[in-house]
């Protein structure tokens, strides 16, 4: 069989106290004359669930390829458990990576992947996979190719959780799967990575769904890292000021600013690091501050970047 765009096999994971579970340095990646992926230098550490977020063509698949070993750095150093992962079997036998467009046999059915996975990874846990298989509802004996985008999800989901890989990719494979499917899977993945620590790797749009699963946050955009920070730091790193507009800007003028709203007389506008001596001040002012979720946080710097990279073009 071969493991659906996953490259595991039988072998040893690598202690995660020894190396970085992933370490890129340098790293690009060029297409012809379009860089995908820009001088980037990131470190993953092991036993964490990390997000890799950002916008469509920002370069998170191709970032996860070379990583993955399927495809070749055009420059810049790579390393996963401490070894270049392309055409390398002990690193790739410890790697689980499952995406949205997993193609597997147009004649296999559901029994047929799980059959064949123990031969692909050696941590693979069938009990597991037996209480995912009846929680998700995937029935066995359908053809694949006849399964609904649902179904499709809840396989490689499945095949991802119960693979329990020591690195382990998600690129948004549950996107087919509806409300209560992609809780179950957020809970099913928290518990058994409770038990069984590895690094995982979630790749996704719906950043406000697994915002509270996410232990590091990497934000990639135009193919450079444009975040690199634990989820706890980020989570307080800005505040929406709301008041009357000369107010709002008064308090505003020498911080930064991530994005401005408003109507008539009232301005909301967000900003980055307020410290309490700050979030006194504005009290005093008759302010009121507001939280930013992570998704408006990743936003709101996305936004700020294009119109940095529009000015200086």
């Amino acid at each position: 069989m071969n493991a659906p765009t996953t490259s595991t096999a039988h072998g040893t994971a690598a202690p995660a106290s020894i190396a970085p579970a992933v370490q890129l340095t340098g790293v690009s990646k060029r297409f012809g004359g379009f860089t995908a992926i820009d001088d980037v230098t990131l470190t993953l550490r092991p036993g964490r669930i990390h997000g890799l977020l950002g916008r469509n063509g920002a370069g998170k698949t191709t970032l996860m390829h070379l990583i993955t070993g399927q495809d070749f750095a055009s420059q810049g150093d790579l390393r996963v458990f401490g070894e270049k992962p392309t055409e390398n079997a002990r690193v790739l036998q410890n790697i689980c990576f499952i995406k949205e467009s997993q193609r597997y046999p147009d004649d296999w059915q559901p029994k047929h992947v799980f059959r064949s996975a123990p031969w692909f990874f050696e941590h693979w846990d069938e009990e597991f996979a037996g209480q995912l298989i009846d929680e998700f509802r995937v029935p066995l004996n359908r053809r694949i190719k006849k399964l609904s985008r649902g179904q499709l999800s809840a396989l490689g989901v499945i095949v991802g959780l119960a693979s329990r890989a020591p690195l382990t990719f998600f690129d948004e494979p549950y996107l087919g799967l509806d409300a209560v499917a992609r809780q179950l899977f957020y809970d099913r993945l928290l518990e058994d990575y409770a038990e069984h620590p590895r690094t995982v790797v979630l790749s996704t749009h719906l950043i406000d769904e697994v915002a509270n699963l996410l232990e590091h946050v990497v934000v990639i955009d135009q193919g450079r890292i444009l975040m690199d920070e634990d989820a706890d730091v980020l989570r307080g790193s800005a505040t929406t000021v709301v008041g009357p507009r000369t107010a709002v800007d008064a308090f505003v003028a020498s911080r930064e600013v991530l994005h401005r709203d408003g109507i008539g007389g009232l301005a909301s506008v967000t900003v980055a690091g307020l410290g309490p001596a700050d979030r006194a001040e504005a009290a005093s002012a008759g302010l009121e501050l507001a939280p930013v979720s992570l998704q408006q946080l990743i936003v709101r710097k996305t936004n700020v970047r294009e119109t940095e990279f529009e000015q200086s073009a």
